[in-house]
């Protein structure tokens, strides 16, 4: 035999036991997926994208979100909602649910969802629906690819819908409002949380003592779009013609447990914007201290809210 032939004879050999070493491989794949219901291309809480202006760039925190969502993604007949970052318990969803979600377009979703948060009343599926809603918004959203587009787009008036940090209702005060103004210029701007209340100080029950609460800071861009948020100052201002608050201290102290705490002290907070248009805005918070809270904002009179809407059906 001939050097030829027996290089050809050897090629053949290593590329069939190539190919039965492939073989063995997938087919250890088809047995670990079948058995432990493993799926590593959908994942059960979608992996959001923060909005970034160099599309190679993968911040740190978008790596670690897409590891956890891979690791717990499941293909049997219910898929498992992990918690993600700031929402509910988990709790299983039926896949046909799922699957007629995911047919909805992002203008149908964020249609649901603003539909679904002025009604809430804090049960579980509910979070449980604003949790898909967002992951289905923040899986199709493309970031700014430019600065100057996402100033335009962040900077102005946005009111709260919801925060997956409220701790409930507070008596002697209520919250007629919380805006977030946001004054950008290029790679820093300032960022002020106002919350409207309303106090009640007699034995009545009357809310006669009204003003406006004012969180200012200042932010950095870094990392992407990631705003670095660092608190100046609070500022508490009677409306005109309010009465003068007798006890401004525990006034402060009401307001302190009536806001999310994300937003009465921002202090070295980092926000990740996952969803953003005209409307609309969606943002994580990074960080030891609020890490993973989730919250949810309209811009202000840009959208009708009725609370009552679907309310008979």
């Amino acid at each position: 035999m001939g050097c030829a032939d027996r290089q050809r004879q050897n090629m053949h050999r290593h590329g069939l036991l190539g190919y039965m070493l492939c073989v063995v491989v997938l087919s250890l794949v088809e047995v670990v997926s079948a058995t432990y219901g493993l799926n590593y291309e959908n994942a059960a809480f979608v992996g959001v994208k923060p909005a970034v202006f160099d599309n190679k760039r993968t911040s740190s925190f978008e790596q670690k979100r897409l590891l956890s969502s891979r690791l717990y993604s499941t293909t049997t007949t219910a898929t498992t909602m992990t918690s993600g970052q700031g929402f509910s318990p988990a709790v299983v969803v039926v896949k046909d649910e799922k699957e007629e979600e995911s047919s909805l377009s992002s203008g149908q979703v964020k249609e649901r969802l603003l539909d679904l948060l002025p009604r809430m009343r804090g049960e579980a599926e509910e979070f449980r629906q604003v949790e898909s809603y967002v992951n289905l918004l923040e899986a199709d959203y493309e970031p700014a690819l430019t600065l100057d587009f996402f100033n335009l787009a962040m900077g102005g008036e946005w009111q709260l819908l919801f925060s997956t940090n409220l701790s409930g209702s507070v008596q002697k005060i209520r919250l007629r409002e919380l805006i977030q103004r946001i004054d950008p210029k290029q790679l820093d701007g300032t960022i002020t949380n106002i919350a409207t209340w309303d106090l009640s100080e007699g034995e009545g029950g009357v809310f006669d003592v009204t003003g406006t609460f004012s969180v200012k800071c200042d932010y950095e861009i870094e990392q992407g779009s990631r705003m670095k948020v660092e608190l100046k100052d609070h500022l508490l201002e009677p409306a005109r013609g309010s009465k003068i608050p007798q006890d401004v201290q525990g006034l402060v102290g009401l307001l302190h447990r009536a806001m999310p705490t994300e937003l009465f002290d921002p202090n070295d907070v980092n926000i990740d914007t996952t969803y953003l248009d005209a409307d609309l805005k969606i943002v994580r918070l990074t960080g030891s201290r609020y890490e993973g809270i989730r919250n949810i904002f309209i811009r202000r009179n840009s959208v009708q809210i009725n609370p009552t809407s679907n309310e008979a059906k």
